[in-house]
């Protein structure tokens, strides 16, 4: 299974950036999207932005993440 996630670009260089989320960064390559800049959220697959995403839309997800990472570890201590 693959999962793409949410990330906000924070630098760029060329057609690469560096993308993170939460305390994790990651190089990006961004050659498959027009006109994205630093601060942009971009849905990160594989090491490639697929798509850009609002910062409303990109933090929600980022919070579903969150709260089932919670609920894991509430399950695994049971």
């Amino acid at each position: 299974m693959c999962l793409a996630i949410p990330m906000q670009v924070v630098e760029i260089k060329g057609s690469s950036g560096i993308a993170e989320a939460g305390h994790i960064r990651r190089e990006v390559n961004l050659q498959f999207l027009d006109n994205v800049s630093p601060g942009d959220y971009v849905i990160v697959h594989a090491g490639f932005a697929i798509q850009k995403l609002d910062e409303k839309e990109a933090l929600k997800t980022l919070e579903l993440f969150r709260e089932m990472e919670r609920v894991n570890k509430m399950t695994e201590s049971e």
